[in-house]
């Protein structure tokens, strides 16, 4: 089965990887959940090496920092893994958009050199 949806139907179908995507940012959100919630709760029941040692401020301290970390830590990794997907389409304006602009700019250019004229015609 292919995993590709066609999002825009023009000459040149853009075909994007929804599936890929949607499962990506599904595991990201997973992650970005559980990790400080388990963070939390290995220091609250004593689960990692020397917590118990610590006093109740300095273990809700640090584990609230380490949750924080991991989150930060889950964010970036999302961010990388976006970032080495290919983008082999390439974005192109919209044809009749283009025209439509240079039009503009090109009536804009005529009516500063009407009004120039018209001035220099008014000095002398």
């Amino acid at each position: 089965m292919n995993s590709y949806k066609t999002v825009i139907r023009e000459p040149d179908c853009v075909m994007v990887p929804v599936v890929g995507v949607i499962r990506r940012f599904f595991l990201a959100s997973i992650f970005m959940w559980m990790a400080p919630i388990a963070i939390l709760y290995g220091f609250n029941h004593q689960i990692f090496p020397g917590s118990n040692q610590l006093s109740p401020y300095s273990q809700t301290l640090l584990s609230g920092f380490l949750a924080v970390v991991s989150v930060n830590l889950v964010i970036a990794f999302y961010i990388i893994m976006a970032m080495k997907e290919p983008s082999d389409n390439e974005h192109k304006p919209d044809p009749a958009f283009l025209a439509e602009a240079k039009s503009s700019i090109n009536q804009s250019a005529m009516e500063k050199r009407d009004d120039s004229v018209q001035v220099h015609d008014k000095d002398e």
